[in-house]
């Protein structure tokens, strides 16, 4: 689900799955590291929502070739034309997502309650990070 495309209330009483959730104890998630291995960002405008994607497109089973992660990755737009690097980053990424969720050495902090998870965004944004 894009979170650019959905209202608030639709994901009310849903887990919520953020950037800054994906790193763990100082360790960046397999899909950041790859995006950085592989250049896969520019001015950093979409990389959040490319990154966020990318981690769903390998766990939704879209990762399997090229075309498939073209396909998964459509709706992403890259003003600075990286999508070849981001399929590589996914390409890279799918193998340590696939085995850290097979061993689930991997947890995600998640908000249940759409209200906190409106506080905590504005904390993000003022600067007070609530999840570091």
């Amino acid at each position: 689900m894009l979170s650019c495309l959905t209202l608030a209330l639709v994901a009310q009483q849903q887990e919520i799955t953020t950037i800054e959730c994906l790193a763990q104890n100082g360790k960046l998630h397999p899909m950041q590291q790859a995006f950085i291995d592989q250049d896969a960002f520019q001015c950093g405008y979409c990389t959040p929502g490319q990154i966020m994607s990318a981690v769903a497109c390998v766990r939704e089973g879209h990762a399997g070739n090229d075309d498939d992660i073209r396909e998964y990755m459509s709706g992403n737009l890259c003003r600075c034309a990286a999508y070849p690097n981001i399929v590589a980053a996914v390409k890279q990424a799918a193998p340590d997502i696939k085995k850290a969720d097979r061993m689930r050495s991997f947890s995600y902090q998640r908000a249940t309650d759409p209200a906190a998870a409106v506080q905590a965004l504005a904390a993000v944004t003022a600067g007070n990070n609530p999840l570091t």
